[in-house]
């Protein structure tokens, strides 16, 4: 035997032989496996063997990562995501030419030795002796297959796959004991099976059957001689033999493995000379995998579904535990989806907003009273390109959204039935003019009081809006002076209590200013959000939490199992009666109001417009009794402003949120509810003021507030939040994008003990918008 290598370590013939030393003696027996006395192989392993009989005999077939499918509610596939491309298939599933062609060329004698091949094992020995290398390998079809086990349990960690791979005598070993347990209790067809299943192809493909789908565009039971042999071949080098890379080097490895099938005589030398003629007939598909591949625009929503997977404590107690339940996949998520209403929500999206304008838009449509997300969808795709994006515009920034928009007016009726439900009549009036100053000391929350140190005003859109007003005109012609005059009558913390029965939050995750800025939409929300708060006036004052997943199977093995999935929780967020007189009010926007160009004919609806200071954004939320949707449009990185632009091809001086996104709301819902029945709402009887105009369109109201760096942003900032939202809001302006004549001023007064300070962030919530 040659001698020890200068470095100290055995010699690959001595490693060889070493490993068939202590696999004869660690339970060769147990194997089923007549093998000559020890002491012929010159070794003495009782350290050896001692190691090997202390390896727990536990070894589980880990659940196989496979593709997870993301159905609609109709049960039509939206999207596949995987973190490894794998179908399992049964065994009477692949086809025999595939079974007997891996046999053939990884362990022609599978079928007739046990855990170990001693005559494979001496017949490398000998090979590797002649060649003074390890030129021929000895594990058999069951060896490989208990790696493959290592290897898919350490997943995507780089260091555990070099553990599960390191040519060393220890994991051979470890190896060689669990090939035996695995011999002794599955049996050689379903150690074939399982195999055939675990092993990697090439091009993302893991197991026979995503590797005959990506190669051949069939499944694993339709493949032919020469299809079979080609697969088989790939298992040694999935790289090497790269039939789409080198056509040339993977026929040559077919051949082989077909004359391999020759010489063992499962099939004939005519069969393999014949087979060996014909071209590699490829008819690559290639991979399809993540929520870019969603159909109908709904990768958002696809997006959407695996946040909620990755964010619910319900799929697992750690963030850890339920990726690595996600990235095991095997899990058919039927969604909420509508395909009906996610298809107009696309077309009408597609028909009034272009995916290269300079202002995008995006959609979202709930179910009142289930919570069900029934469509999402917005103007830049899902994808990496020129003008796609990966951030769903839709929801908040946890769940893979942006910081979220300011929806202006839109905030209003949330004002209302704050009011309404403390008691506040719809017919209460007041002088609303043009141009006045925010009303001080405002009560907020525990206690503190709002002031307005700085005399900071606001007015309406036109100065032909002057009141006085009841809510029913001011709520119609969106009258700013009203909304906060009403909300220093009832204090600040009615409102941010409502807004949180709602449902209504910031997107950015944090808390709600405590200023009467905020009645005129301040805070940046998110499309799902205000849909599924406006969805509780629907529901006629129920709100009920956004759902996106109906049920969820998981597929390990041959079984399959439910899990559970989180529900939607509904709870009452104000009485009927407040319900159905915002109704009232909501509806008289569409009819008559601001909102118009949102009506939906003969079919009863409701909502309001919104359009922000300087026009950075415009919105429409509306709703009937069985369906609520949001529409927002604007620039997403808050830069553009909606003023002499071309939005779908056509040219605006300004945007209105009647205008843009009114018309959108109304072709998608239009779609969305074709065919279902026609519902109207309970109405409530409130008397006309006797100071009613003729509708205007809101707008830009020149809130002072949360405006930038020039446009009042800094003095609206320090009076609308009282602390970070005014401190930091001539800063804040370069993220909400105002324009103008220079730099804001340093505040030159200090902000007395006692008062309350906001909780805004470079302040957001602090008068600016308005409309």
């Amino acid at each position: 035997m040659p001698k020890k290598r200068s470095g100290g370590g055995l010699s690959p013939v001595q490693q060889a032989a070493k490993f068939l030393g202590v696999s004869v003696l660690a339970g060769a027996v147990t194997a089923g496996i007549a093998l000559p006395a020890a002491g012929a192989l010159g070794l003495a392993a009782k350290g050896s063997v001692q190691g090997f009989d202390e390896i727990p005999s536990n070894l589980k077939s880990p659940q196989l990562s496979q593709r997870t499918t993301i159905l609609d509610s109709q049960g039509g596939q939206i999207a596949t995501v995987y973190s490894r491309d794998r179908t399992v298939v049964d065994l009477k599933d692949i086809s025999p030419y595939m079974q007997k062609a891996i046999v053939a060329i990884e362990d022609s004698r599978f079928y007739q030795h046990g855990a170990i091949d001693l005559k494979g094992v001496l017949r490398a020995l000998n090979q590797n002796a002649q060649s003074g290398g390890v030129s021929q390998g000895a594990s058999t079809l069951t060896q490989q297959l208990v790696k493959n086990y290592f290897v898919e349990e350490a997943g995507d960690d780089p260091t555990k796959v070099a553990q599960a791979t390191q040519q060393t005598l220890g994991r051979k070993v470890r190896e060689l004991k669990y090939a035996i347990q695995i011999e002794e209790k599955l049996g050689k067809k379903k150690i074939l099976e399982n195999y055939l299943n675990i092993t990697f192809f090439g091009h993302q493909a893991y197991g026979v059957e995503a590797a005959s789908e990506r190669f051949f565009s069939k499944h694993a039971k339709d493949l032919d001689l020469q299809q079979a042999a080609l697969l088989a071949g790939l298992v040694q080098s999935p790289t090497r033999y790269d039939p789409v890379n080198d056509e040339a080097e993977a026929k040559k490895r077919r051949n082989v493995v077909l004359q391999r099938m020759a010489d063992v005589h499962n099939i004939s030398q005519a069969e393999a000379d014949k087979a060996k003629k014909t071209p590699l007939g490829l008819k690559v598909s290639e991979p399809k995998n993540g929520c870019i591949t969603a159909v109908k625009g709904a990768g958002f929503f696809c997006d959407y579904v695996r946040e909620v997977f990755l964010n619910d404590p319900m799929f697992g107690k750690t963030k850890a535990d339920r990726a690595k339940i996600w990235n095991r996949g095997g899990l058919t998520i039927h969604t909420t989806l509508d395909p009906q209403a996610q298809k107009s929500v696309q077309k009408s999206v597609k028909e009034h907003v272009n995916k290269s304008d300079d202002v995008a838009t995006a959609a979202t449509i709930v179910e009142p009273g289930t919570g069900k997300i029934l469509a999402m969808g917005q103007s830049r795709p899902y994808g990496f390109g020129s003008n796609e994006t990966q951030i769903n515009l839709s929801v908040d920034k946890a769940m893979g959204g942006g910081a979220g928009y300011q929806p202006g007016s839109t905030f209003k009726p949330i004002v209302a039935a704050a009011a309404i439900e403390g008691g506040t009549p719809a017919t209460q009036e007041y002088p609303s003019p043009y141009e006045m100053e925010y009303p001080s000391p405002v009560e907020a929350c525990d206690g503190k009081r709002w002031m307005n140190s700085e005399n900071a005003k606001l007015t309406n859109e036109n100065e032909e809006e002057h009141g006085p007003y009841g809510m029913k005109e001011a709520t119609a012609k969106s009258v700013n002076t009203y909304y906060v005059q009403l909300i220093s009558d009832i204090g600040i913390c009615p409102v941010v209590n409502m807004a949180g029965k709602m449902g209504v939050r910031r997107a950015d995750g944090l808390s709600i200013d405590q200023a009467p800025s905020i009645a005129l939409g301040t805070q940046e929300m998110s499309p799902l959000t205000m849909a599924s708060a406006y969805a509780t006036f629907a529901d006629r004052g129920t709100y009920c939490t956004p759902v996106a997943i109906e049920s969820i199977t998981q597929t390990i093995g041959n079984q399959k199992k439910s899990l559970a999935v989180p529900k939607s929780t509904c709870s009452r967020a104000m009485s009927e009666t407040t319900a159905d007189t915002i109704n009232t009010i909501l509806k008289g926007v569409v009819e008559d109001g601001t909102g118009t160009q949102a009506g939906l004919g003969s079919r009863p609806s409701a909502g309001k417009t919104g359009t922000t200071d300087f026009r950075y954004a415009a919105w429409f939320v509306g709703y009937t009794p069985n369906m609520a949707g949001a529409v927002w449009v604007g620039d997403p990185a808050h830069k553009r402003r909606m003023v002499d632009i071309t939005i779908g091809g056509t040219p605006y001086a300004k945007v209105y949120g009647g205008q843009v996104p009114g018309p959108i709301w109304r072709d998608m819902m239009t779609g969305a509810l074709e065919g279902k029945p026609v519902q109207d709402f309970n109405l409530v009887d409130i008397p006309d003021s006797t100071h009613d105009e003729e509708p205007h369109d809101e707008g830009d109201g020149h809130g002072n507030g949360n405006g930038g760096q020039d446009d009042g942003g800094l003095i609206g900032g320090l009076i609308g939040g009282l602390g970070n939202g005014g401190a930091n809001g001539g800063a804040h302006g370069g993220a909400n994008g105002t324009t103008g004549g220079g730099p804001a001023p340093s505040p030159s007064f200090s902000i007395p003990e006692g008062w309350f300070q906001g909780n805004g962030n470079g302040g957001n919530g602090n008068g600016g918008p308005r409309g």
